[in-house]
């Protein structure tokens, strides 16, 4: 018979933090309430037709869909709605991307400014090491255009 053990695809993945960053002319809460909301990144990534949630909170599982037919299944890892920043881990995707971490945080930058930053680490799913600096910039290039809408929300 054979003895399994337990296992998980579930990995921290291994890559260069791809980071994108913005000042925000509005308080850090009003920036939070958008990019904090695991729910709604719909309202500042335009290629999302929409998301569909599993459950609430810290472990809820959020699916992606986007228009071009794509789909993303992520788990949220932590949610600190008091610091102002949370984690998830992609479980799924049809996109080339094998094991994805991510966190959004936003901080206080003066009475009406802040700091809304989106950090990734991420490989792809197939390819080899000459495949990763092109994918690293596409993770660059789709975090950059999102954190650019955020930025445009509140000008």
């Amino acid at each position: 018979m054979l003895h399994l053990e337990p296992d998980t695809l579930v990995r921290n993945p291994v890559g260069n933090p791809v980071v994108a960053s913005v000042t925000v002319n509005a308080d850090a809460r009003s920036v939070w309430n958008i990019v904090g909301d695991f729910s709604g990144f719909a309202k500042f990534i335009p290629a999302l037709s929409h998301i569909e949630m599993t459950g609430e909170g810290v472990r809820s599982v959020r699916k992606k869909l986007f228009k071009d037919g794509n789909v993303v299944i992520e788990q949220l890892n932590s949610h600190d709605d008091e610091g102002m920043t949370m984690t998830w881990s992609l479980i799924y995707t049809s996109l080339n991307i094998g094991n994805l971490w991510a966190v959004m945080q936003v901080e206080p930058q003066g009475a009406n400014q802040s700091q809304a930053t989106w950090t990734i680490i991420g490989q792809p799913y197939t390819g080899g090491p000459e495949d990763v600096p092109a994918f690293e910039a596409f993770l660059q290039g789709f975090a950059d255009d999102a954190m650019k809408n955020v930025q445009a929300l509140f000008n």
